[in-house]
C-alpha cells in the first residue's frame, strides 16, 4: 500500500483512535442493555466527544477512518503533532476539528432536507481523498483515459448476460479447494507465521492463528509492546490491544463488525459456504483484480450487510472478500486478499496461505509459514481475551 499523507496508524482490525470532536451528526445507542452487557460507547472512552456519542467505540473508529479516506489526511493532521505522543491530546481542539464540526452540520442539514435523513451525501461526496474539493471542471480528465474502475465498486446489472450461476462459480470453488468431501474432513487448524500492518510500523512480528470448525477463530499478533488479539467465539468476538496501540484495552464487537468476524472465521471452513449467505446473485458486468478476469457473486448476511465474493475466472479460487458497514456519517468498505493457496499436509485440501485485510483505518497482512490441520484445541482460546495492559 502507497504510504503517505492519507497514511493512519492503524492496524489488525486494533486500531488506534483518532479522536475527531465533531457536531451534527445523529447517532443512536445500540442498546439498552445494563452497562457491563453493552459495548463501550464512544462518550465513554474518549473524552471530548461532543456529538459522535451513542455510537460503539468501533464504529467511532470507522468514522474516522472515514474522515481520513474522505480528506486523504492521516491522525496528526487533524489533531496535531502532540496527539502522536500522548492519547489525552486527541481531545484537544484544533482548527481542522473545528472546521469539520461545521461541515458535517452542513451534510447532516443537506440530508435531513434532501434525503429524509439518510446518509446519500457525505465527506467524501465532494471531497474525493483531497482535503480541498475542486470547483472547476477538469478538461484532462474529461478528454482522458478514464481510470481504471475499483473491483469493490462494480454494482449489479440485471440487463448483464449471465455467463454462470452463483451455483456454478460456488461448486467451482469448492472443487478447486478440494472438493466438499475432503473439505468436510479439515475440522480444524492452528498455524504460524508473520503479521505486518501499520500498528507493527509494518515490520514482521510473530502471529498464532487458531480455528475450529464451524465458527470459531483466533488471532494472537506477538508486538514489541504485548500481544494484540482478536477472537470469535461462535456469537460473540472481542479485539484486545496493548496501551501502546490503543487507548481502549478491549472492545466488543457489534453490528456489521461483529457479522464480519463471524463470516471471516466461517470461510476459514468454505464447505458450507452456500448457506453462508443469502440472496446470492452473479449479474455483474466483466471484472479484473491485477489483471485476472474475476467472477463476482454477492450475498447477504443475517443483518443484511453485503459481501461480495471475487473468484478467478480460470482457477475457481477466492482472491477477494469485499463487505461494507454502515457508521453514523457514511458507508464504509473493508475487502480482505486470498493469495498463496497451498494443500495442507495429510490432507488433499488447499486453504490460502496469505490474508491482506484493508479498511479506511488501516491494513494488515498474514503470512502463514505452517499450518497444522485437525489440531485440538482448547476451548479457552476463543475465549473473550483479558484486557491488554
Amino acid at each position: 500500500m502507497k504510504l503517505g499523507r492519507g497514511t493512519l496508524v492503524y492496524g489488525a482490525g486494533l486500531a488506534t483512535v483518532c479522536l475527531l470532536v465533531a457536531a451534527g451528526v445523529n447517532a443512536q445507542a445500540p442498546s439498552n442493555q445494563p452497562r457491563d452487557q453493552r459495548p463501550q460507547l464512544s462518550e465513554e472512552a474518549f473524552k471530548n466527544v461532543r456529538v459522535l456519542r451513542g455510537i460503539p467505540v468501533k464504529e467511532f473508529m470507522g468514522t474516522m477512518g472515514f474522515f481520513s479516506a474522505s480528506l486523504g489526511l492521516n491522525c496528526t493532521d487533524c489533531h496535531g503533532g502532540a496527539s502522536a505522543s500522548d492519547w489525552a491530546n486527541y481531545a484537544i481542539d484544533t482548527p481542522l476539528k473545528n472546521r469539520s464540526r461545521q461541515m458535517m452540520a452542513m451534510v447532516k442539514s443537506i440530508n435531513d432536507a434532501n434525503f429524509g435523513g439518510r446518509p446519500y451525501v457525505t465527506c467524501y461526496t465532494c471531497h474525493r481523498g483531497s482535503q480541498r474539493p475542486k470547483v472547476i471542471p477538469s478538461l484532462a480528465a474529461q478528454y482522458g483515459e478514464p481510470p481504471a474502475e475499483d473491483p469493490d465498486e462494480i454494482e449489479v446489472l440485471p440487463a448483464a448476460r449471465q455467463t454462470a450461476t452463483p451455483d456454478q462459480i460456488l461448486d467451482k470453488y469448492l472443487q478447486a479447494l478440494g472438493g466438499p468431501q475432503a473439505l468436510a474432513k479439515l475440522t480444524s487448524f492452528t498455524a504460524k507465521g508473520s503479521y505486518e500492518g501499520f500498528d507493527s510500523d509494518f515490520i514482521k512480528v510473530p502471529v498464532d492463528v487458531y480455528a475450529k470448525a464451524p465458527n470459531l477463530r483466533a488471532t494472537v499478533v506477538h508486538m514489541a509492546g504485548g500481544d494484540a488479539t482478536s477472537t470469535y467465539e461462535g456469537r460473540e468476538g472481542w479485539l484486545a490491544a496493548p496501551a501502546t496501540l490503543a487507548p481502549v484495552p478491549l472492545i466488543p464487537l457489534v453490528g456489521a463488525e461483529l457479522a464480519g468476524a463471524r463470516l471471516d472465521a466461517q470461510l476459514l471452513f468454505p464447505g458450507q459456504i452456500k448457506q453462508l449467505l443469502t440472496n446470492w446473485r452473479a449479474d455483474f458486468p466483466a471484472a479484473t483484480i491485477d489483471d485476472h478476469p474475476v467472477q463476482v457473486v454477492q450475498g447477504s448476511m443475517s443483518d443484511g450487510t453485503r459481501v461480495k465474493l471475487y473468484f478467478d475466472k480460470a482457477s475457481g479460487l477466492l482472491v477477494r472478500q469485499t463487505r461494507y458497514a454502515t457508521t453514523a456519517v457514511g458507508t464504509i468498505p473493508t475487502h480482505i486478499v486470498y493469495s498463496d493457496y497451498r494443500v495442507l499436509p495429510g490432507l488433499d485440501v488447499k486453504i490460502p496461505f496469505s490474508w491482506q485485510a484493508t479498511w479506511v483505518n488501516g491494513q494488515y497482512t498474514i503470512n502463514l509459514a505452517s499450518v497444522q490441520p485437525n489440531a485440538a484445541i482448547d476451548a479457552a482460546r476463543f475465549a473473550k481475551p483479558a484486557p491488554s495492559r
